[in-house]
C-alpha cells in the first residue's frame, strides 16, 4: 500500500491575537504612542483628501485611513537606524517612522505635538502638494516619499517595486555588524509578484534581517483577494520560503506591535527574515475620498463593519478603560492635530482673487522652479575630482599585450583590494572557477565571501543591488549574464535604479555598476544576442560605457567603480579571447568621464562606433581606401557623449557614418544620427549613413544569424558606397 507521511513547515506560521488580558498588561506608554501617532496620522489623511476634494493635491491620494493601526503597531519598535520602504499607499509608515525618528522614546502621556513633529508633517504636505519645500523637492509627491535620516528610505508607485532594495538595506545592516532591521511595506496585490516572491527566497537563503510586512487590505484596487489567490492567508507564502510567518488581526495595534516585537527580536538575533501578515482595511476607494462602494465592488455593509473595528476607536476605548486619558484629554489632542493641520495649510495656500471665499490655491513661490525639472538626474562628477586620469597616449606604466578578460578580473580583484565596500554578485560568479568566461577569477580566488553568487532571479538581485547602492555602505557590482536578461530585471533597472537619485530630490548618490556581456555571433539565439545600448540610453539617469580595449576597460572600470552614478559597463563577447595593449600592473588609474578615443584619423569621413564593432571598422578601412576618423565612443550615454570629438571630426570631414552591429530596431545609432543632425546639420554635405543588424534578432541557425548582425563586411559595403558616391 502506498505509504502516506504528512508534512509540516520547518518554521513557524502563527496566528497572533491580543486577549483583553494583553490589552490590560500592555505598558501604557505603547498604548498612548499608539493612539496619539495613529490619531496624528488620520488627522493628516484626512486633511489631505480635503484638498485633494479642493482640487489643491496634483495627481493620486492614496489615503490610509482605516490602516494606521498596522503602521503605528509595526513602526513603534523601530529605532531609527532601522529602515523602511513601502508603497503607493504610504503616508501611514512614512509619518509612523518620521514621528518615531523625532520623538523621545520614553515620552509620557499622550504624545504632544512638538516642533520637529510640525516640522515632519509641514514637509509631508508640502512633497504630497508637490512644493518645493517638501522632503523630495515636490518630485516624489504622494507615492515617492523618502527621508533618509529617518530611514524611511523611500515609498514606490511600482506594486511591490521596493520590495527587493529592502533586501538591500538589510544585506548592507547584516555586513557592517549593525543589528538593526530593514522592513518592507507591500499590498495583498503585491504578493503575487515576481520579484516580491524573488526576494523571500533570496532573503531566505542569505538570511537577511528583513520583514516582509503584508498590509492585506482585502482588495487590489477593486479585485478582492480570493478571486486573485487560491490561498487567501497571504502570510502561508512565508513557510514555502523557509521564512517565520505571523498573521495578525492588523486593526488591532496592540496585537501588530505584539507580532512586530517578536519578529523584530528574531532578525535581530541574525536569524533571518520574517513575515507579518495584517489584515485590515482602507475606509475609502483606492484613489480618493470615496467609499469603494461607490464603484461598485464593495458593499455598505461590509465597510460598516470594518468601520467598526476602526483601529482608532479601539485604541481609544481601551485607553479610557485603562483611565491612562480621558476623553476630554483624546478630544483635546485630535483638536490640537486638526488645528495644526488647518495652521500648515494656511501657510501652504492662498484665496483665490475674485474666487470664492472659500476657494484656494497654492501659493505660487512654494512651488519649485521649472529650471529645477532636470537637476539632479545624474550627479555632477565631483567625487572624481583628485582621480588620476590617464589615456593610453601618455601612460607612464608599462604596457604589453593582455587578454581583455585577464584585465577583466584583475581590476576587478585591484579594486576590492583597495575598496572593502565593492560586492560583485550574480549568477554563477561564484563557481566555474571565476563565472562562465572567467570574469570573477581573481576576485573569486582573492576575496571569496564579496562574490556573491545568486539565484536565478534577476529582479531580486538586481534591486538588492539597488537597496545596498541606495543606502551606500557598500558599493555593488551586478553581473547579468547576458545583456538581455536587462528586460528581465527591467523594473528595478530602470523604474527603480535609473530613476531614484532625481525621484527623490536630485542628492542621493546611487552608485551601482551593472556589468552585462553582448553575445550577438555565438549561436544563443533571440534571446540571448542584443546591444541593449540604444535602449539603456533612454533611461536618462544611467550612464554607459563600452570598452573596446584591454586598456579602456581598466580605466572605464575605475571610474563606473568611483562614480556615484549607476553605471552599466557594456562588455562584448567576441573581445574576451581578443588581445590587445593594456597595463602590466598599474591598474589604478582612470578615464575621464566623456571622453571619446579616435583610433585612426583622416580627412575624408567621421565614423563613429563601440565595442567590437571599432575592430571590425579598423579592418574594413584597411580594404577601402578611405581616410576616415574612426571615433570609438567609450561613453554612450546622452550625458556623457563627447561632442567635442565628435564636432571637430564632423567640421573636417563633412560626412558621417555610425557603425554598430545590433537590430536597427532597437538601435542606438537612430538617437545618435538624429542628434548629430540637429547639433552639426550646417557641416553636413551629405545624409547620414548607418551601419546595423537587421530587423530580426539573431537566430541560432549560423547563416541567419550572420544574416542578422553587421561585422567587417558590412562596413565594407557601406565604405564602397560612400567612396564610390
Amino acid at each position: 500500500m502506498t505509504k502516506r507521511q504528512e508534512l509540516t513547515p520547518a518554521v513557524p506560521w502563527v496566528e497572533l491575537t491580543a486577549t483583553g488580558a494583553d490589552w490590560d498588561a500592555a505598558d501604557p506608554q505603547v498604548l498612548l504612542q499608539l493612539l496619539g501617532r495613529a490619531q496624528w496620522i488620520r488627522s493628516f489623511e484626512e486633511y489631505v483628501l480635503e484638498l485633494a476634494g479642493q482640487g489643491l493635491i496634483h495627481g493620486p491620494a492614496h489615503s490610509s485611513v482605516g490602516q494606521e493601526g498596522g503602521a503605528v503597531g509595526s513602526v513603534l519598535p523601530l529605532r531609527s537606524d532601522d529602515f523602511v520602504n513601502g508603497s503607493h499607499r504610504g503616508h501611514h509608515q512614512f509619518l509612523a517612522k518620521a514621528f518615531g525618528h523625532v520623538l523621545e522614546p520614553k515620552s509620557s502621556g499622550l504624545p504632544e505635538i512638538t516642533t520637529e513633529v510640525r516640522e515632519v508633517l509641514h514637509k509631508t504636505l508640502a512633497e504630497i502638494c508637490g512644493l518645493a519645500g517638501g522632503y523630495c523637492r515636490g518630485r516624489g509627491g504622494s507615492m515617492h516619499l523618502q527621508w533618509r535620516e529617518a530611514g524611511a528610505m523611500g515609498t514606490n508607485a511600482i506594486v511591490g517595486g521596493g520590495v527587493p532594495q529592502a533586501a538591500g538595506f538589510a544585506w548592507n545592516m547584516l555586513h557592517s555588524g549593525s543589528d538593526a532591521v530593514s522592513v518592507t511595506y507591500f499590498g495583498d496585490g503585491a504578493v503575487n509578484i515576481g520579484s516580491v516572491l524573488e526576494t523571500f527566497n533570496l532573503a531566505a537563503a542569505w538570511k537577511l534581517p528583513v520583514m516582509f510586512f503584508i498590509e492585506n487590505n482585502q482588495y487590489a484596487v477593486s479585485t478582492p483577494v480570493a478571486r486573485a489567490t487560491g490561498e487567501p492567508r497571504l502570510s502561508g507564502r512565508g513557510p514555502g520560503f523557509g521564512i517565520p510567518s505571523w498573521r495578525v488581526d492588523g486593526m488591532d495595534a496592540l496585537a501588530v506591535h505584539t507580532a512586530m516585537t517578536e519578529a523584530v527580536a528574531h532578525m535581530r538575533a541574525g536569524l533571518g527574515p520574517t513575515i507579518i501578515e495584517a489584515d485590515l482595511y482602507r475606509f475609502f476607494h483606492q484613489n480618493g475620498a470615496f467609499p469603494g462602494s461607490a464603484f461598485g465592488y464593495r458593499g455598505k455593509e461590509e465597510e460598516a463593519s470594518w468601520r467598526e473595528r476602526d483601529p482608532i476607536a479601539q485604541l481609544r476605548r481601551r485607553v479610557i478603560a485603562r483611565e491612562l486619558a480621558t476623553e476630554a484629554d483624546i478630544d483635546a489632542m485630535t483638536n490640537s492635530i486638526d488645528t495644526t493641520m488647518k495652521e500648515i495649510g494656511d501657510e501652504l495656500l492662498e484665496p483665490v482673487p475674485g474666487g470664492k471665499p472659500t476657494e484656494r490655491r497654492i501659493i505660487g513661490s512654494l512651488w519649485p522652479d521649472a529650471d529645477f525639472v532636470d537637476v539632479g538626474v545624474r550627479g555632477d562628477l565631483s567625487e572624481l575630482e583628485g582621480s588620476r586620469f590617464e589615456d593610453e597616449d601618455s601612460f607612464s606604466g608599462e604596457l604589453a599585450q593582455r587578454r581583455f578578460i585577464d584585465v577583466v578580473s584583475d581590476v576587478m580583484a585591484r579594486r576590492m583590494e583597495t575598496d572593502e565596500r565593492i560586492i560583485v554578485m550574480g549568477e554563477d560568479v561564484d563557481g566555474l572557477k571565476g563565472g562562465t568566461n572567467g570574469a570573477t577569477k581573481k576576485p573569486l580566488a582573492q576575496f571569496p565571501d564579496r562574490v556573491l553568487g545568486t539565484p536565478i532571479s534577476e529582479n531580486a538581485f538586481a534591486g538588492l543591488g539597488g537597496g545596498m547602492a541606495l543606502d551606500g555602505r557598500f558599493r555593488p557590482v551586478v553581473e547579468f549574464m547576458y545583456a538581455d536578461f536587462m528586460w528581465v530585471a527591467a523594473d528595478q533597472l530602470f523604474n527603480q535604479v535609473a530613476k531614484a537619485r532625481h525621484m527623490f530630490g536630485g542628492d542621493s548618490a546611487v552608485p551601482f555598476v551593472l556589468r552585462s556581456k553582448l553575445a550577438a555571433g555565438t549561436g544563443y539565439g533571440s534571446q540571448h544576442s542584443m546591444d541593449p545600448a540604444g535602449v539603456l540610453t533612454t533611461a536618462p539617469g544611467l550612464r554607459v560605457v563600452a570598452p573596446s580595449t584591454p586598456f579602456d576597460y581598466v580605466g572605464l572600470m575605475n571610474t563606473a567603480l568611483a562614480c556615484d552614478d549607476p553605471v552599466v559597463v557594456l562588455e562584448h563577447v567576441d573581445l574576451y579571447t581578443s588581445t590587445g595593449t593594456g597595463p602590466v600592473d598599474d591598474l589604478d588609474y582612470l578615464l575621464p568621464v566623456g571622453k571619446a578615443a579616435v583610433r585612426r584619423t583622416g580627412e575624408e569621413l567621421t565614423i563613429i562606433s563601440y565595442l567590437t564593432m571599432v575592430n571590425h571598422c579598423l579592418e574594413a578601412l584597411d580594404r577601402v581606401e578611405v581616410a576616415a576618423d574612426l571615433i570609438d565612443l567609450r561613453w554612450l550615454d546622452r550625458a556623457s557623449i563627447d561632442w567635442d570629438t565628435i564636432g571637430a571630426s564632423i567640421r573636417k570631414t563633412n560626412q558621417v557614418l555610425i557603425v554598430e552591429q545590433g537590430a536597427v530596431g532597437t538601435s542606438y545609432g537612430g538617437w545618435l544620427a538624429d542628434e548629430i543632425q540637429r547639433r552639426f546639420f550646417d557641416w553636413l554635405d551629405a545624409p547620414i549613413e548607418r551601419v546595423t543588424g537587421a530587423e530580426a534578432s539573431p537566430s541560432i541557425s549560423k547563416v541567419l544569424e550572420r544574416a542578422a548582425i553587421a561585422r567587417t563586411d558590412e562596413v565594407v559595403d557601406a565604405l564602397t558606397r560612400i567612396a564610390q558616391a
